[in-house]
């Protein structure tokens, strides 16, 4: 009787108060979330979690008119909708080479731009929206997968026309509009091996030359049998040893079949839609439900361990129907990554992450 009252009180309590003092407990909204359209999600966030991430309103595809103009309307809703609930807020991403138009990298024929013209650019849309925001933001995922699969600078048009001179000039822009903004570089895998050393070097180098990093994201797209613990826990000591905050910025555990070999997050990958890839359309089996459950279980123990070292846990989305998981790499797909499930409802792994 005393545990199942125990157990009623922690869940009007919710993740933000069970966790305030290990770190910070996030999700990323959605437009229609932000600008209030799912209230029910409002209560959620407002009990559960301490920040928010903008999924995708300030990314550079998002903010701006084909013109070269602003549209704020979505990234003010998030801001607003972060400032009005008291929360911790997360802007994402100056700098991502997906999500923006090729016209700020190339000319009319194709050539890429002169560097001047594309560190112009970069200087008016970074300082116009770190500006805009300044104060109110406290983080910033400054720097998205700069890195590639195959654990080299990846080849994206910023590195192109700059080198890695547009993560330095990324992180002094921004620091220089916001000295008080947490900046972070942000990169998916970089919780396994050979990604995790590429990742570690490039910071090396950034630190050398007094790029003002402060925290380093791992997305954390796990699966729900992989990465290993071991391998998680290996990436935490490593970026905490170079003396940056650890976030983890996007986690979601995957049960859904892998259909590549190395799994990846870049948003272009698409694979075919075929039905054995999709087995829990009518919800999980009681033993897949188990096992994601003891996913969230393992890796929120692995984060309660070194919580010293960690500043912020962010869940990609609020719950499952919203999911991008839903749509990546296969459209149209039954996923469950999340603390919450089609209905609102917290999940047996939600549970499991309470009574920690």
């Amino acid at each position: 009787m005393k545990f199942t009252a125990m157990a009623a009180a922690a869940e009007r309590t919710g993740l933000k108060e069970a966790y305030k003092d290990r770190f910070l407990i996030g999700a990323a909204i959605n437009t229609a979330i932000a600008s209030g359209k799912h209230p029910d999600i409002t209560e959620i966030i407002k009990r559960d979690f301490s920040s928010v991430t903008s999924e995708n309103d300030m990314k550079w595809g998002s903010v701006r008119t084909a013109d070269g103009g602003w549209k704020w309307e979505a990234a003010d809703h998030f801001m607003n909708f972060a400032l009005q609930n008291n929360l911790h807020a997360v802007g994402h991403t100056l700098a991502w080479h997906s999500q923006i138009p090729q016209s700020v990298f190339k000319d009319r024929s194709g050539e890429y731009v002169k560097p001047a013209e594309l560190i112009k650019k970069m200087e008016e849309h970074i300082t116009t929206i770190v500006g805009r925001y300044k104060g109110k933001l406290q983080a910033w995922d400054a720097v998205n997968e700069a890195i590639g699969d195959d654990n080299q600078m990846r080849k994206s048009h910023y590195f192109n026309v700059l080198g890695e001179e547009f993560i330095d000039r990324t992180f002094h822009l921004a620091h220089e509009v916001d000295p008080k903004a947490h900046l972070m570089y942000n990169d998916y895998n970089i919780e396994r091996p050979g990604k995790r050393e590429a990742c570690v070097e490039m910071l090396k180098r950034l630190k050398k030359r007094g790029v003002p990093v402060h925290g380093l994201g791992i997305q954390a797209h796990v699966a729900v049998d992989g990465p290993s613990i071991a391998d998680i826990e290996q990436s935490i000591l490593a970026f905490a040893e170079l003396g940056l905050r650890v976030h983890f910025t996007e986690l979601d555990v995957d049960v859904l079949p892998q259909v590549w070999n190395l799994p990846v997050a870049e948003i272009s990958t698409r694979f075919e839609y075929r039905p054995e890839r999709d087995p829990f359309k009518d919800g999980l089996t009681q033993e897949m439900n188990d096992k994601l459950s003891s996913r969230y279980e393992e890796l929120f123990k692995l984060f309660i361990k070194h919580k010293d070292k960690i500043d912020r846990v962010t869940l990609w989305g609020v719950s499952d129907d919203a999911s991008w998981l839903n749509g990546f790499p296969i459209r149209g797909r039954t996923a469950y990554p999340l603390l919450f499930d089609r209905k609102h409802q917290p999940k047996d792994a939600y549970q499991r992450v309470l009574a920690l």
